[in-house]
């Protein structure tokens, strides 16, 4: 049997990685999958993809967003399996990625917890107030919990363990 006709069409990886066939177009359009054309135009996925697919999922699961799932999945090979030591790069990545994302978190949870206490009544000492659009200049979005490591600072503690 040659690579060709080992071949799985949209639908089969749609249902056997129980997605939607647009999402399967959606992640082709963002590059994370790439599939090969037959003779008819119509899209052709190794069987490996159905691992890319897990690893997508997974990474979703976990928060993570598209652009680092992509980041990762561009480390990997195009043509096969990964390998474990290929997958446990990966895995240190996106580790790293987590343990950031748990300090933002504990950042706003600690935050959050403040503002509920007191009803946010307090707005010189919320971390989220913004009088006179003070954050202007740090960029768009919200900024100011995204350093979770100078988060307790900010709120007058000290960094815990």
């Amino acid at each position: 049997m040659s690579v060709r006709d080992d071949l799985l069409s949209i639908g089969t990886v749609a249902e056997r990685a129980g997605l939607s066939v647009p999402a399967l177009r959606y992640y082709e359009e963002r590059g994370l999958l790439s599939p090969v054309r037959d003779a008819g135009g119509r899209r052709r996925f190794p069987r490996h993809v159905l691992r890319r697919l897990a690893v997508i999922a997974a990474g979703q699961r976990v928060g993570l967003s598209l652009a680092d799932i992509g980041e990762a999945l561009d480390t990997l090979p195009p043509d096969r399996a990964p390998s474990a030591r290929e997958w446990s790069r990966v895995g240190e990545v996106w580790q790293r990625l987590l343990d950031a994302r748990i300090r933002e978190l504990q950042a706003l949870r600690t935050s959050l917890t403040g503002c509920i206490g007191c009803g946010c009544l307090s707005l010189t000492r919320c971390t989220l107030f913004n009088p006179h659009d003070a954050a202007r200049d740090e960029g768009s979005g919200s900024r100011w919990l995204r350093d979770a490591e100078h988060a307790p600072a900010k709120l007058g503690r000290e960094p815990g363990p």
